[in-house]
């Protein structure tokens, strides 16, 4: 008999997940209608099929996941929901930039090796050149740690720096968006720090990644939401009676 999802485990806002075992994927979808009720079980086998989930299957075939395996699919879910992200860039993201146990991990601090790649294997998981590094680099869109070695969300931003330099935006002038992330990221740890001396919490716990990946989640919304706004309004009808172009 199929199990039901017991109440008690959160995997993001208002998505509950069993704590007891393994979830077949009936229970999977209950898990994840509150928030997505458009969901299938199809579009569930679809998003495992583009590798954004790996289940386990049992001898005879059953589908059988983890909290961990719904909390990723949670991920997937609001990225394309919220911030229309193709499944290539979504899978990026979940892979390579998404780190749970550091999710805020600047050049100059400490985290495990495994959430850093050489220069080289960067290049290479990139698809970058040399001299594309090296503009993203001189842009200050991407930066070494100490030891030559890069952060985990590295290959994204230059792939993502490429596909803008199709449409003839070179790194400088994204130089405001990461000022943009680096502002946000400071409001981000100071609103966690925050609530962690409120609850008499010690920093780095697990209420902690999960409040910062939860505000980092809100302000992806907020980003695209304002963006979305600033596409769709033309200049002579923008509120502050202005347009994008200055005196």
């Amino acid at each position: 008999m199929e199990r039901t999802t017991p109440p008690g485990t959160a995997a993001g806002d208002g998505v509950a997940v069993g704590a007891g075992g393994p979830l077949s994927i009936g229970a999977v979808l209950r898990a994840l209608r509150e928030e997505f009720p458009d969901v299938t079980a199809s579009k569930i086998r679809f998003l495992e099929t583009e590798g954004l989930v790996e289940p386990r299957r049992s001898p005879s075939g059953h589908r059988w996941f983890s909290a961990e395996d719904v909390e990723r699919l949670v991920h997937v879910l609001r990225m394309q929901r919220d911030a229309y992200l193709p499944l290539k860039v979504i899978k990026e993201h979940l892979d390579a930039s998404f780190p749970a146990e550091e999710p805020f991990l600047r050049p100059g601090a400490s985290g495990p090796p495994g959430s850093r790649i050489g220069r080289a294997e960067l290049l290479v998981a990139a698809e970058a050149t040399e001299g594309e590094l090296a503009d993203a680099e001189s842009s200050g869109l991407i930066a070494p740690y100490p030891d030559g070695t890069y952060g985990a969300a590295a290959p994204v931003v230059l792939r993502l720096l490429a596909d803008f330099a199709g449409y003839g935006i070179q790194p400088h002038r994204l130089r405001a968006a990461k000022d943009s992330a680096e502002h946000e990221a400071t409001l981000i740890e100071n609103a966690v720090a925050s609530l962690s001396g409120r609850n008499g919490a010690g920093g780095g716990g697990h209420e902690e990644r999960e409040a910062a990946a939860r505000l980092a989640a809100l302000s992806v919304r907020l980003h695209a939401a304002f963006l979305q706004a600033a596409l769709c309004v033309r200049p002579d009808e923008r509120p502050d009676g202005g347009d994008s172009r200055g005196e």
